[in-house]
């Protein structure tokens, strides 16, 4: 299976060097769940963007220091391609920024959150449970990274988990069961030193103390990261395949 990754962020400096980039990420998250897979790298946010969707059986977005609102020329050609692979029912998923993009290229609304910074492992409730997810539980935790919220859900998505801070932490686009598009506002391929380094880089300035050092203390807690691969990977093929027939 052709998986096409659409690299919205770039890892800056040293921390690429120790840590990579967002798409090593994302392959080692999924090759932990399915060995058979293939990557090509799009990296949309140097202006490359893929010609069509039927490039890939399946498409990623990687998460972004960048906002859905702010005025890049890569956007709206992205969200155009977006719409387009829902359209021809090509299988999306959406990780952070590329849960919040998918939901502003099909109607929904963005906003840097008045809740301030989601950071560190938070637990989110799964209100719906579809059958590509049936090995999950009432909760999954994962590592958070943003201040962005999706506001405002687009037309035909099911939330599958929340949080008392994220409303809309997981979507599906279409039936719950058999979705076009699965998006999720937390980091499943992020490491717990990764996070950490972040944090630390941006302590006292962009994030304020309290909020960097109470979620310095959750970094180690359990996380649900490769179910996350699992789910992913199964939405992915089941969706492919369902388009194939």
């Amino acid at each position: 299976m052709r998986i096409g990754i659409l690299e919205t962020g770039e890892v800056s400096g040293d921390m690429a060097d120790k840590h990579g980039s967002y798409p090593p990420m994302f392959r080692r998250l999924l090759d932990a769940a399915d060995g058979d897979l293939t990557y090509q790298t799009f990296s949309v946010v140097r202006g490359v963007m893929p010609d069509d969707p039927e490039q890939a059986d399946a498409w990623l977005i990687t998460g972004s220091r960048h906002g859905v609102y702010d005025p890049f020329p890569w956007m709206e050609p992205l969200k155009s391609f977006l719409r387009d692979c829902l359209a021809r029912r090509v299988p999306v998923v959406g990780v952070c920024f590329g849960h919040q993009l998918l939901a502003e290229a099909m109607g929904g609304k963005v906003e840097k959150s008045s809740k301030g910074w989601g950071l560190g492992v938070h637990t989110y409730q799964i209100t719906t449970r579809p059958d590509w997810m049936e090995t999950a539980g009432d909760t999954f935790s994962t590592r958070a990274l943003h201040q962005d919220q999706i506001v405002e859900l687009p037309p035909e998505t099911v939330v599958l988990a929340r949080s008392e801070f994220c409303n809309y932490a997981a979507l599906a686009y279409g039936d719950a069961d058999a979705p076009i598009a699965i998006s999720v506002q937390p980091h499943p391929e992020f490491d717990a030193d990764f996070v950490r380094e972040i944090i630390l880089s941006r302590i006292g300035d962009a994030v304020p103390e309290d909020v960097g050092t109470a979620a310095l203390e959750t970094l180690d807690q359990p996380v649900h990261n490769v179910d996350w691969a699992r789910w992913m990977v199964r939405f992915m093929r089941e969706a492919a395949a369902r388009r194939a027939a």
